[in-house]
């Protein structure tokens, strides 16, 4: 039985693994990430693994999977698998980090309008006014609130493809075929870097695949997971 690490994606809390539970509980214990209270990939890095488990197998989803990414650099010895789930390297620009910051300034509100948005762009085009998965994905965005939105979209993300040929441990990436948020070809693209990877790609899902498509991810991260400790 493994230890697994959960790393949520922006705006996200830990009802995004919700459905996911029964089949991970399955693999082994679950830990979620703390990636909340800091504004830095190494800051929230750190604190995860202040209180993760000696080894463990590490799962990013989205933002996670750049979190995922730094950590398991930092730490090497204490990873025996990383998995990146709808996920990235690619670098932002400047401008794009200039942008983020500036439309969450302390104390904005994002408003309604682009909220909702975002949220539905987030999902599979004919899954964009579900009104169960629009509530819980809002529901989670509420929770955590503007200080925790102001943090995240401060990160700066810098291009780490080539970090990613570093990772000697194995690694899973998963890409959703109707991702409008990350582009199939930056998270293909990952698995071409990672020097012990497997690519798999979930069809019919939009960004939000442990929402869209738990049973599927889980099953897709069990048969890893499984064949990894063999």
């Amino acid at each position: 039985m493994a230890d697994l690490v959960l790393l949520p994606g922006f705006m996200c809390d830990r009802d995004l693994w919700a459905d996911m539970v029964p089949d991970l509980e399955a693999l082994g214990t679950i830990h979620h990430g703390n990636v909340y209270e800091d504004d830095t990939l190494e800051g929230m890095a750190r604190r995860v693994l202040d209180v993760a488990p000696e080894r463990f197998v590490l799962i990013g989803f989205s933002m996670g999977g750049f979190v995922a990414r730094v950590l398991t650099l930092m730490a090497p010895e204490r990873v025996t698998g990383v998995a990146f789930v709808a996920s990235s390297a690619r670098g932002y620009s400047d401008e794009e980090t200039a942008r983020r910051k500036a439309a969450y300034r302390p104390g904005d509100r994002p408003p309604r309008a682009a909220g909702a948005v975002s949220a539905a762009m987030g999902l599979h085009p004919d899954r964009e006014k579900d009104l169960v998965l629009l509530d819980r994905l809002r529901g989670m965005q509420h929770r955590l609130g503007p200080e925790v939105r102001k943090r995240q979209a401060a990160l700066v993300r810098r291009d780490g493809y080539a970090d990613l040929e570093r990772i000697a441990c194995p690694a899973l990436v998963i890409a959703c075929r109707q991702d409008r948020l990350r582009s199939f070809a930056e998270t293909e693209r990952m698995a071409k870097h990672l020097p012990h990877a497997r690519f798999e790609v979930i069809e019919d899902c939009g960004h939000m695949a442990p929402l869209e498509r738990p049973r599927e991810l889980a099953r897709l991260l069990a048969g890893w997971i499984r064949r990894e400790e063999r």
